[in-house]
């Protein structure tokens, strides 16, 4: 069972893994905290997952700790208000949504707000294909930006992998509206596997 702390937000509930993959409470500490509820995300160096942590689960526990807070989120989860709703074997869901901070010079969400959320919930996807000493990174990806999101539009970002081999893995990628299913981008990526 995770210990838990509430910090921050109301809604926001923070879990630990400890470096040997046994649950924990997770320390207190200062930093900005997100603005989505769920798991944590790492503020300092110390909080992320450790090659060691990594390697010792298979790819979709490995994923589904990060979902469920045992193992922390990825501090640009916290910068770009997004974090990892569903996980299931060769399918991640992100939810996000972008706030002022994440817009360009026209005010309208920065294409890169869009290519990130892609590119993780795809490159995830991967990763839940993998073996227990396998981890991955992406190669490429290529994102179609289909229509304008405006701030503070909630979405999902679904991630869909199709092949995972021994040297790389492949996956697709839709960005929607959480409330009316609305396309607003698509991505398909490649990412390299490394075993140890």
């Amino acid at each position: 069972m995770t210990s838990a702390t509430r910090s921050g937000s109301p809604n926001r509930l923070r879990s630990k893994t400890s470096r040997d993959g046994t649950d924990g409470p997770h320390p207190s500490h200062d930093a900005r905290q997100p603005r989505v509820t769920g798991p944590f995300f790492a503020s300092t160096r110390e909080e992320l997952s450790d090659r060691e942590t990594l390697l010792s689960l298979s790819g979709l526990d490995f994923m589904r700790r990060v979902q469920d807070g045992r193992i922390s989120g990825p501090p640009i989860g916290a910068l770009l208000n997004y974090r990892v709703e569903e996980v299931a074997q060769g399918r991640v869901v992100i939810r996000g949504t972008p706030e002022f901070g994440h817009l360009n010079v026209l005010g309208g969400v920065h294409g890169g707000w869009y290519g990130t959320l892609l590119d993780s919930a795809m490159a995830c996807a991967v990763m839940t294909l993998l073996p227990k000493g396998s981890a991955q990174t992406t190669l490429e990806f290529k994102v179609n930006l289909v229509r304008a999101l405006s701030e503070g539009t909630e979405v999902l970002c679904i991630g869909t992998s199709q092949h995972a081999g021994r040297s790389t893995g492949v996956a697709s990628g839709e960005l929607r509206g959480a409330d009316d299913g609305q396309l607003y981008a698509s991505g398909s990526t490649t990412c390299l596997i490394m075993s140890s």
